[in-house]
């Protein structure tokens, strides 16, 4: 079996992921936060430390704002990929042997 060459793309995507992370997290809480007013009609979120609130309040927003920011970070992660992978014809992180393609 001959041995791959590495490609320097991963190392490359890695400052473009940086900042769609930092991207897809700013863009979670503006979604988490008009999620929060449309569910409970409040301007702020309860947090863990917030003594005045129960632990059923914390515990959803926790659960809404873990499902939200999950689903918007795939969403920017996948599109920035896809636009890599378009520009230079290979998808930013190399696949491991052995794992799905």
């Amino acid at each position: 079996m001959a041995k791959k060459k590495k490609k320097k793309l991963p190392f490359v995507y890695q400052p473009i992921g940086f900042v769609l992370s930092w991207a897809s997290g700013a863009l979670a809480g503006m979604a988490f936060r008009q999620a929060w007013k449309a569910i409970r009609h409040e301007d702020d979120a309860p947090d863990a430390l917030d003594q005045d609130r129960g632990w059923g309040e914390i515990l959803l927003a926790a659960a809404v704002q873990g499902a939200i920011f999950a689903v918007v970070r795939s969403a920017v992660d996948r599109t920035g990929a896809r636009a890599i992978a378009r520009s230079t014809g290979q998808w930013p992180v190399a696949a491991e042997e052995g794992g799905r393609d």
